[in-house]
């Protein structure tokens, strides 16, 4: 588990009894600190803030601050070791302590006093009410070993605005509020910010009435790239234009790429015309994408088919040119003739690598990265005959990345304009920066977290993502973790500092799981920082971005939850998103169910009469 920032209520538990850290069930003067149960029925655990000491930012140190009584942990320097809680002193010593992560066991710490090395241990695992003493290391010691588990996240409810309108004996117009779940509180401020869900398109859905769409290809979505890859069956929003208007976009086996037209106003033409026609040699294991590759403002088909890659620019009249697309390079296809690449082992992006305004492609295969630029007449280079860098790829030669392990992005890490590799492996986060001459760096590895081995499993069950929490030009690693929201905040060098749990929600030990929910970052209210989404149980749950400080989760849509009473949306069958169709500069919610597309508009916290 990352260090946690000193917002967070943490328990502090012993791995090697279970029992929680805190005073004698009979307190006395000195202070004296424990590990016992705390029944269900009796008072609760003890809980702590840790709050960073200014000034020790390259060897993190903290105060451990009793939640409830403002004390802290304190060495007292005793004959008998004992630790206590006491009263803060400014900058001493003895009341500062460091989290060293155990190594091979994920959320594991020892938590170690600044002022001589020594580590929280107890006296006697084998009593009740085993005092907490401080030791020498000692590796095979699980009573030197400590998890923090944060408190029951709190969460709050804005209200709701229904979309159907009542009619006053002046004329007037207004909307009905609803707030129907009596568990949670209302936020203190609380104006409604997304409509309820309105059926705006009887298309796309799962339901045999809405076409019947179910995903039948390896679609493939890295999490926050520049671009997506759809497979058959994939349903998604794009400008398909270049007006700035979102469209709704389906892929069909048989028609290829079909749309429906955005109005700009929350609803989608109902006429269903087709976009790409498939190629003649098309496969099921084609990926799709839509993209402006050139900078032109008018964006491009490109598809990864078995021959390579295969690009239709769009004309003046809207016609993809050609139908079936122009072979641009024999490379990056699932065919052997174009280097046998798949969607289960080999990521592959359209990405502006070097700053000039078009978009190049750039894949990791078995035996490392390779990149194709692209030049000023919108040619694609072939590929050299060695890898651009003989890491992040799905072999052993190569690092062994494995696609639903080891997620890989492509960023800015230094702000020279160039995109740099990050990607999250077993053992943490490795960045390779990319130089003026285009050659990317030996793999520096820059911090110990977001890996397999901190307890980052999988892909899909830990979504990370490369972006800037603050809106400024250095990008942040932002990750859903096992306790929580985790966010390693970027130097702009191509390094990281410590990891610190932000947020105790969206994580496992809150219940959210990828079988059931999405989560990701998207700008809610328009001020150009990401907030947190999730789409949960009981409807869509938003933390708002507060200077790159996430506030705490509110409902503010009861619907496109997994609960049958918020839709019962399904994540292999009713794909959701967030992307502005009214023009209004604020994502709204576009989801494809059953009965085909939903929409929830954001509504700015605020509404009126008319």
């Amino acid at each position: 588990m990352p260090v946690p920032t000193h917002e967070l209520k943490l328990e502090i538990v012993n791995a090697a009894t279970g029992q929680t850290l805190g005073a004698r069930a009979t307190p006395g003067p000195d202070g004296a600190l424990v590990v016992r149960d705390f029944p269900e029925d009796g008072p609760s655990p003890e809980q702590w803030h840790f709050t960073p000491v200014p000034g020790t930012q390259d060897d993190p140190a903290y105060v451990i601050r009793n939640a409830a009584t403002g004390k802290v942990l304190d060495d007292p320097a005793a004959t008998d070791r004992g630790v206590r809680q006491w009263d803060a002193a400014a900058n001493k010593k003895s009341q500062q302590w460091r989290l060293v992560p155990v190594e091979g066991e994920a959320g594991l710490h020892f938590i170690e006093g600044a002022a001589d090395g020594t580590v929280l241990d107890l006296d006697d695992t084998g009593k009740d009410e085993a005092r907490i003493v401080l030791a020498e290391y000692d590796d095979s010691a699980q009573s030197q070993r400590w998890r923090l588990v944060p408190a029951e996240p709190e969460r709050t409810s804005d209200l709701v605005l229904n979309w159907a309108s009542l009619s006053h004996w002046n004329s007037r117009q207004s909307w009905r509020l609803t707030h129907n779940n009596t568990s949670l509180r209302p936020a203190p401020d609380a104006t409604p910010s997304f409509s309820n869900p309105l059926l705006v398109l009887e298309q796309y859905g799962s339901d045999q009435d809405a076409g019947g769409w179910q995903t039948t290809g390896p679609g493939h979505h890295p999490a926050g790239q520049p671009g997506w890859w759809a497979g058959p069956g994939d349903r998604l929003l794009a400008d398909t234009t270049g007006t700035g208007r979102a469209d709704v976009v389906g892929l069909k086996p048989a028609k290829g790429a079909v749309a429906a037209s955005g109005r700009g106003d929350g609803t989608f033409d109902d006429e269903e015309r087709v976009l790409h026609p498939p190629a003649p040699s098309a496969s099921p294991k084609d990926l799709w994408t839509l993209s402006d590759i050139t900078g032109e403002g008018r964006p491009s088909a490109v598809v990864l088919c078995a021959e390579g890659v295969r690009v239709s620019t769009q004309d003046e009249s809207g016609a993809f040119t050609p139908a079936g697309g122009e072979l641009v390079i024999e490379a990056f296809g699932h065919g052997p003739q174009a280097g046998g690449w798949l969607a289960e082992k080999h990521p592959r992006f359209l990405a502006d690598t070097t700053g000039d305004g078009r978009l190049d492609i750039v894949g990791c295969h078995d035996d490392g990265l390779w990149v194709s630029l692209q030049d000023e007449e919108g040619t694609f280079a072939p590929l050299a005959d060695e890898p651009a860098l003989r890491a992040f790829g799905h072999g052993e030669e190569a690092g062994g990345w494995l696609a639903e392990k080891h997620p890989r992005f492509l960023a800015d890490t230094t702000g020279d304009g160039r995109l740099d590799i990050v990607g999250c492996h077993d053992d943490g986060l490795w960045v390779s920066l990319q130089d003026e001459e285009g050659t990317f760096a030996e793999p520096l590895y820059v911090l110990d977290d977001f890996g397999v081995d901190q307890g980052w499993s999988s892909t899909a069950e830990h979504p990370r993502f490369v972006l800037s929490t603050t809106g400024g030009k250095v990008p942040d690693i932002v990750g859903f973790g096992p306790l929580g929201v985790v966010v390693a905040r970027g130097r702009g060098d191509g390094t990281f500092e410590p990891s610190r749990l932000v947020l105790n929600d969206y994580g496992q030990a809150q219940g959210w799981t990828s079988t059931r929910h999405h989560r990701l970052l998207a700008d809610v209210t328009g001020d150009g920082a990401p907030d947190i989404v999730g789409f949960g149980n009981e409807g869509v749950w938003v933390s708002r971005n507060n200077g790159g400080q996430f506030e705490q989760a509110q409902l503010v849509c009861r619907g496109f939850g997994y609960n049958e009473d918020a839709g019962g949306w399904r994540t292999d069958r009713h794909p959701r998103f967030l992307t502005d169709i009214t023009g209004d500069g604020r994502v709204d919610i576009i989801g494809f169910g059953g009965p085909g597309v939903h929409v929830a508009r954001n509504l700015f916290r605020r509404f009126r009469t008319q």
